[in-house]
């Protein structure tokens, strides 16, 4: 009699945790929402988990950033490149890009390294489904008076048929070393 009780106790345990791993499956299964755009024009879509596959096209990018490969970088460019600058700067389209980085290049060696990315989607004004990527990296370069400086970035990058369209740089200063 104990042996029944024992089995059957067993089963119930059994049958309880197998149902519960399954549901956690299917709600992991499901297509992600993972958050929402505030349109322009006033409509709120859903943010969905987007193609993973930009996260290498951005290390690319930024391999070709800290090799000073102006010619590469013209390439993973759509012709109406455009970014927003953390300085408040808006520097639009490609010719205009080759021309920013020329200078700064020349003038300095900045580094770029990315710390994490977030690949999501979502659908615009317009109807169309739109592919973007967020990203965090450390960027470090030498001010004028030739101290290193380092800067946390936020790049929330939009991409088209695998080219890079649309950049939108955001930055912080790290927190001063504690003594």
């Amino acid at each position: 009699m104990k042996n029944i009780a024992y089995f059957t106790l067993f089963a119930f345990l059994f049958l309880s945790c197998d149902a519960v791993v399954k549901k956690e499956i299917n709600i992991a299964s499901d297509p992600a929402v993972i958050g929402t755009w505030n349109l322009d024009n006033g409509e709120t879509t859903s943010i969905l988990a987007g193609d993973t596959k930009n996260g290498q096209i951005w290390l690319e990018y930024i391999k070709a950033h800290n090799e000073k490969d102006l010619d590469k970088i013209a390439t993973m460019n759509t012709d109406d490149w455009e970014a927003y600058i953390f300085d408040g700067r808006a520097v639009k389209g490609n010719e205009a890009h080759q021309a920013l980085l020329k200078g700064w290049f020349e003038a300095s060696s900045p580094k770029w390294k990315t710390k994490w990315m977030i690949a999501n989607a979502g659908v615009d004004e317009t109807g169309e489904m739109t592919q973007w990527l967020a990203t965090g990296d450390d960027l470090k370069d030498v001010d004028a008076e030739g101290n290193e400086i380092l800067l946390h970035l936020v790049h929330d990058i939009q991409f088209v048929d695998g080219k890079i369209k649309k950049i939108y740089a955001y930055s912080r200063e790290p927190e001063a070393a504690k003594e």
